[in-house]
């Protein structure tokens, strides 16, 4: 096999990564350690003494991240004992065999930049785990929520959308559903434009109905390959019909909030119309990029919309709370927050690797997933999908996500300078977005 483009890095000054690290990635801590003194009184109240200890423990350990980081310090191992925390430190062992014969060290500047995030983000996650009582505390947790609150008029309008659309299902033709599809697919993808762990701080709520965009988006997409995902779907659901065969659909997920029901309206879809019989969502099992999907973001979605006095949304809460319980599998795996890209899956977790095996279709969300499919590598625009993944094909998959750091692949001849041309931060701004297959269909 030819050899593998350099990695993303940091190193250079001025660069994308260089400014990602050094101007954005310092506030997103600063937000960690002020939500935590936001909480003191809570935790006092909960804990007492030992709780005020531990909320100055774990803002004392986030301060001293903070400045590791902005002083370019090496990195440290983890000193938690948590089920990864051997894993991360041998990764870090095997990094400081592989570069100290270049007499290069391991810091937050002279590192691949795809682990130098995961890095923080697990760094941070071990303050929380250090500061035993309040470990469960998630200091990412007012962001998410605030996306969601302030996105609440699209939210009402796509949960309505899906309560009619579902009420006269039965009478759409083939064309029409696959339409339907179309759309709800657009949503799932331009959904992906706020970020947190991008845009610190800026929410970038969703204000408007996403429907009414969406034609005016469509030439920002530059890699559009979802005629793929609709032959699949479609042959599966016609076999499945003669066969009782399930049609399974994995949901590799990237932001809660808006994002986040926009994944869902679309896993109802999918249910409603036959078009699949199985889905799985894949969370992370720690708060993750700061707007990353867990467990308990889920849940508190859903109890927010069953909440909701606005009828659509609360019947979207009822239906997905009933759907998680007895149709949907949640499942999360210390795989998804591990620096590691997506190719050494098979060996690093050969568990998960034989799980998404048996999927149909796998949808990866968003800009942290793409950046782990094709390792975060400096890859020539033309490069194909397929060839980026490097081994990596448990089952066919598509990426949707909109354009935020600085990688893509699979792009026509002249299309990436031609981007270029028209748009110099075409591949940073979150404003073009990919639906890009790999598989057979």
């Amino acid at each position: 096999m030819d050899e593998l483009p350099p990695r993303m890095t940091p190193e250079e000054e001025g660069s994308f990564p260089y400014l990602r690290i050094k101007d954005q990635t310092p506030p997103i801590l600063t937000k960690a350690i002020d939500a935590l003194h936001r909480h003191k009184s809570e935790f006092f109240e909960k804990h007492g003494e030992e709780g005020t200890e531990a909320e100055k423990k774990a803002i004392s350990l986030l301060s001293k991240l903070r400045n590791e980081l902005q002083t370019d310090k090496p990195f440290l191992p983890l000193t938690d004992n948590c089920v990864d925390t051997d894993t991360w430190n041998q990764y870090l062992e095997y990094h400081h065999s592989l570069l100290n014969g270049n007499n290069k060290k391991i810091s937050w500047f002279h590192s691949p930049w795809l682990y130098v995030e995961c890095y923080m983000y697990r760094r941070v996650h071990e303050a929380l785990m250090l500061s035993s009582p309040i470990s469960y505390f998630d200091v990412f947790k007012e962001s998410k929520h605030q996306n969601f609150f302030e996105s609440q008029e699209a939210i009402k309008s796509l949960c309505n959308y899906l309560q009619e659309l579902k009420k006269g299902m039965e009478n759409l033709d083939e064309n029409q559903l696959k339409d339907e599809f179309f759309k709800l697919l657009q949503i799932m993808l331009w959904g992906n434009k706020c970020d947190l762990a991008i845009s610190p701080d800026q929410s970038v709520p969703q204000t408007s109905s996403p429907l009414a965009s969406l034609e005016d988006l469509k030439p920002f997409i530059v890699v559009n390959n979802t005629d793929y995902l609709w032959s699949l779907l479609i042959k599966r659901k016609k076999m499945s019909q003669e066969t009782f065969s399930a049609t399974r659909v994995d949901f590799i997920m990237d932001n809660a909030g808006f994002e986040l029901v926009a994944d869902l309206v679309m896993a109802d879809f999918l249910l409603a119309s036959k078009l699949v019989t199985e889905i799985h969502f894949h969370g992370k099992s720690i708060p993750w990029f700061v707007s990353d999907t867990n467990k308990n973001d889920m849940d508190w979605l859903i109890k927010q919309l069953k909440a909701a006095n606005i009828k659509c949304m609360s019947e979207c809460g009822v239906n997905w709370e009933h759907y998680l319980k007895h149709t949907w599998i949640y499942q999360d795996h210390m795989f998804w927050t591990l620096p590691h890209e997506y190719c050494t899956m098979a060996q690093v977790a050969p568990d998960l690797y034989a799980e998404l095996q048996k999927s149909n279709l796998i949808l990866f969300k968003g800009d942290l997933n793409y950046r782990k499919l094709v390792a975060d590598r400096k890859w020539e625009f033309t490069v194909p999908f397929h060839q980026a993944l490097n081994g990596f094909h448990p089952a066919p998959l598509c990426s949707l996500r909109t354009v935020k750091t600085g990688v893509q692949v699979g792009l026509e001849p002249g299309q990436g300078e031609q981007l270029a041309l028209s748009d110099p931060n075409w591949m940073t701004s979150g404003k073009y977005g990919i639906f890009q297959f790999d598989g057979s269909v």
